[in-house]
């Protein structure tokens, strides 16, 4: 197969050899053949173009540019050093209920609940008056079925206002106790924080059981209530009078605030 340079010469000769085969013919012959040769001339210039096409196609093609170097990576970071371990108990729910605060609350409270104790007080002592007349000999049975029925309706009417005071009481005492044991909660994390302690257990969880011994030395319950009680500036309330708290307050789950 010739190459594609040496075709359009090939051409170009076939042309002449026509060309010259056709001298001395007739007219048509001559415009034939000029025809022919202009043709010629158009076919070298097109194959010309086609051969010259993918080199100036290479040479207008830009370089691929080369990959950029990768980043250099950081050097990790040193992990914080681990503080060496203190640690330090507390009976929480003492120290919340042994603060100036809250024993001037719940004797607040228990001044509030005075009216509602006195009238089941009076309740209960009309019940033993009735029971003991109702055994008197003397009665017919007509009555003394009549201090019967009274005397159940009395029972009933008793426990429904013990129940309801005794509810509303441990409610009242609740708040009481949630409050104080969230602010008891801040001031025994700033202690432990200023103090160097990294870890305080409750060793008065009595449902848990977290901690099963520990020496004096560790408990910080009393400097908690005397860090609260000069922060709050509450003075100590007098002594609760004798006969005062007949109804029983709850025993609630303390739970200190988390430390900030």
């Amino acid at each position: 197969m010739e190459p594609l340079e040496e075709r359009p010469k090939g051409i170009v000769k076939r042309i002449a050899v026509l060309m010259a085969s056709a001298h001395g013919n007739s007219k048509e012959h001559l415009i034939y053949m000029k025809r022919l040769s202009v043709f010629a001339l158009f076919v070298v210039f097109a194959t010309s173009l086609v051969a010259v096409s993918p080199i100036v196609a290479a040479a207008q093609t830009p370089a691929a540019p080369k990959p950029a170097a990768p980043a250099a990576q950081k050097p990790a970071a040193a992990a914080a050093p681990v503080p060496m371990a203190k640690i330090a108990v507390i009976t929480f729910q003492a120290a919340v209920t042994q603060t100036n605060e809250f024993q001037r609350d719940a004797a607040d409270l228990q001044k509030k609940y005075d009216p509602r104790r006195v009238q089941i007080k009076a309740l209960s002592d009309d019940i033993d008056n009735l029971t003991k007349q109702a055994q008197n000999p003397q009665l017919s049975d007509a009555e003394r079925a009549s201090r019967a029925r009274a005397i159940d309706e009395k029972k009933k009417k008793l426990d429904r206002d013990t129940q309801d005071a005794q509810t509303d009481f441990q409610t009242d005492m609740q708040q009481i106790i949630n409050d104080v044991a969230g602010k008891v909660g801040e001031v025994m994390s700033d202690y432990a924080e200023k103090h160097g302690y990294t870890l305080v257990l409750d060793a008065g969880d009595q449902q848990t059981q977290t901690v099963l011994y520990a020496v004096p030395a560790m408990d910080i319950t009393k400097e908690i209530i005397e860090a609260y009680n000069t922060k709050s500036g509450i003075p100590a309330p007098a002594q609760q009078a004798p006969g005062q708290g007949d109804l029983d307050a709850p025993q609630p789950q303390l739970q200190p605030s988390p430390a900030h």
